[in-house]
């Protein structure tokens, strides 16, 4: 083994918030990790000014394209991970190009998926016109009765590890649920993903699916297959009054056929704690100045709609899983390369 996996390793990590930075100080003494901690999202710029380090991690709320990746293996970056599920925000195909590995985190998928069920809960039952009715004073019932779980069907599209966690949650509910997936059991997903797992769901065909599911919940990963997989032509063969869950990313979904399908009242509602164009939205405070994003003013301004700004990670118990898996990930590629050289 060389000196260098013997020694200390250090890793830069980019666009870290203050509590992403703490957990990164407490838990690297342990793994025998130095970390060069920016608040900064990774540039051109800090690439190259930066500590030469070989492994560096990235925040998924920042996009890291072509010429980035270059800057970063001109600064000696051999390996970047994400911490996230998803690389949608990567060029990784630019990575693979110039030798540049990428990885990701698969953290437990219980925030996500409890977040999930609430979403669920909250769109049939009327949640958002009823909290708003209150916030105005107004206690009167709302004329519209919410729905009962477990007599809908739920359809679930992608069981990886949040789809599946979301099914075993489903079943406490008592409601039918179907599953589709892209992906057969056993084969291997984006940037070394775990392969989905076939649960105890009646797994059906992608039509069926959707043609049967009262609710549908999305859970792939966004790649140049799945991106807006929900689309005019998928949303016209849901069920009528159908209500769409998307925690996994935005442009899963055609979000202007969305509306469309909302406005003339195809579906009953939407929960959606992604967005197509939620880039420089999410994560900011946008209250005093305008949104340029036509489509989530209409979504926000729908009572059946909930927004929620990318959230359903964002526990304490993610946290710390994905700082010390991100930790793991960038030592496991430094053990690599040490083998790799003996």
């Amino acid at each position: 083994m060389t000196s260098r996996v013997m020694n200390k390793i250090g890793i830069t990590v980019y666009g870290c918030e203050q509590d992403e930075a703490e957990a990164f100080r407490a838990l690297s003494p342990r793994f025998g990790v130095i970390p060069a901690i920016t608040s900064a999202a990774v540039s051109e710029a800090n690439a190259l000014s930066g500590p030469r380090n070989q492994c560096i991690s990235v925040s998924h709320k920042s996009e890291v394209s072509e010429p980035i990746i270059l800057a970063l293996k001109n600064a000696g970056v051999k390996y970047i991970s994400t911490r996230s599920v998803g690389c949608n925000h990567i060029d990784t195909a630019a990575a693979a190009k110039m030798g540049v590995a990428v990885g990701n985190v698969a953290y437990p998928p219980d925030s996500v998926a409890d977040y999930t069920i609430m979403l669920m809960l909250m769109a049939i039952r009327n949640a958002k016109s009823i909290v708003r009715s209150v916030e105005r004073r107004d206690f009167r019932l709302n004329r519209v009765r919410g729905g009962a779980l477990r007599d809908m069907t739920v359809g679930v599209l992608g069981t990886g590890h949040i789809g599946g966690a979301v099914i075993q949650r489903l079943r406490g509910f008592g409601c039918r649920v179907l599953a589709y997936d892209l992906r057969p059991a056993g084969s291997s997903g984006p940037a070394g993903s775990s392969a989905p797992k076939r649960t105890e769901a009646n797994y059906v065909p992608f039509d069926t699916l959707l043609r049967n599911s009262d609710i549908l919940t999305l859970h792939v990963p966004l790649n140049a297959d799945t991106r807006h997989i929900i689309d005019r032509e998928q949303i016209r063969r849901m069920k009528r009054g159908a209500f769409i869950i998307n925690t996994g990313r935005g442009a899963l979904i055609d979000t202007g056929a969305l509306v469309k399908a909302l406005e003339n009242g195809k579906l009953g509602g939407a929960a959606l704690d992604v967005l197509e164009g939620e880039e420089g939205i999410f994560y900011f405070d946008c209250s005093q100045k305008p949104i340029d994003n036509q489509l989530l003013l209409k979504l926000q301004g729908m009572p059946n709609v909930i927004i929620t700004p990318h959230t359903a990670y964002y526990t304490e118990q993610a946290l710390r899983d994905i700082v010390e898996k991100t930790i793991q990930n960038c030592l496991n590629f430094e053990r690599s390369l040490a083998h790799g050289q003996n």
